[in-house]
């Protein structure tokens, strides 16, 4: 199983999920790694009155295992009423500054 089934495994096993959308974007970072970088979206009735620090919290201790793994996950955690009012959209990830380092 690779790293984005196992982040998926996971947060499936320990949230009451609505939507889900986890990317590989290991391609657009420098390195040879190519599952360190990854963009998490989880919309979940478990974030209803929780903080965005919390809820980050609370999805990297359902990531322990994997964490030690991963250079980097970005993370955009919503409510339905949230994902809803927003329209769905996340914004783009940037590009890695020292992607075209030789």
């Amino acid at each position: 199983m690779n790293m984005q089934q196992q982040i998926e495994l996971a947060i499936k096993q320990t949230f009451s999920v609505w939507v889900m959308d986890i990317k590989n974007e290991s391609n657009m970072h420098a390195g040879p790694a190519t599952e360190s970088h990854f963009k998490l979206v989880l919309v979940s009735d478990d974030f209803v009155d929780v903080s965005r620090v919390k809820r980050h919290q609370m999805v990297y201790k359902v990531l322990v295992n994997e964490m030690p793994q991963i250079h980097a996950l970005a993370l955009h955690t919503f409510t339905l009423d949230e994902w809803k009012n927003q329209g769905g959209l996340v914004p783009d990830s940037p590009l890695c500054a020292g992607q075209n380092k030789v």
